[in-house]
This record gives C-alpha cells, sequence and structure tokens, in this order.
C-alpha cells in the first residue's frame, strides 16, 4: 500500500486523535481540516484516511474509491466556501525536491483572495 510511511508523521496522528485539528468536512475515505499556518484566507488541507506517502504513491496503490472520495471531498469544499467563480489553488507537495514537510499524502486547498503567481 505504501513506500516506507512514517506512522509517526502530525497527519498519522490527526487520524488517530492524538492530535486536534480544525476539522472542516469528512467522509469515509478522506478528512479536511484548517491549515495551522494558513498561507492564504482560506487554506484548507486535505488528506486520505489510509496510509500514502505521496501523490505518487496514493494514486498509483489506492481503490478507485478512495480516489473518488477524496476529489469529491475536496469538490465538496470548494463548493461550501465558495470559491469556484473566483479561482483557488490545488498544492500537493512531493519527496525532497518537492519540498514535502509531512510524508502523508496532502492536497493544500487555498482561495478566497488573489493569490498570485505560483512561480516567477
Amino acid at each position: 500500500m505504501n513506500r516506507s510511511y512514517d506512522d509517526n508523521n502530525v497527519f498519522a496522528k490527526i487520524l488517530r486523535n492524538e492530535i486536534n485539528c480544525s476539522k472542516v468536512l469528512e467522509n469515509e475515505f478522506a478528512l479536511s481540516f484548517m491549515d495551522i499556518n494558513p498561507q492564504a484566507k482560506i487554506h484548507i488541507l486535505v488528506i486520505p484516511k489510509n496510509k500514502y506517502v505521496d501523490f505518487y504513491d496514493f494514486n498509483s496503490a489506492a481503490k478507485s474509491r478512495e480516489k473518488i472520495d477524496f476529489w469529491k471531498l475536496v469538490n465538496e469544499l470548494i463548493d461550501k466556501y465558495d470559491i469556484s467563480n473566483n479561482g483557488f489553488r490545488l498544492i500537493t507537495n512531493s519527496g525532497k525536491d518537492g519540498n514535502q514537510d509531512v510524508p502523508h499524502f496532502h492536497v493544500h486547498l487555498l482561495g478566497g483572495q488573489n493569490l498570485g503567481r505560483m512561480i516567477n
């Protein structure tokens, strides 16, 4: 299911209720919560409930239903915060060169303001 998944990462601890989070929405396979260090007016993290290191691991190993429910939750957040018309940004970082801080696949959903250029 995974490539060297670290059961002690912060998101694993959140999923085990060892660390609190400001939950926004969840479904059977995914959880969303507010980022503790927001980079935009709206900054929500979305994580799968199963153990995946990064996007590649998730996309390669997750079952179809997990993938569908994960992205369905992202769309529900976009609707909940009414950011589809003005726009938003989805970011996922993978590995050392991608500056991934937590080795558990996650997506940053940012919006509610002009986010500027991502790369100059």
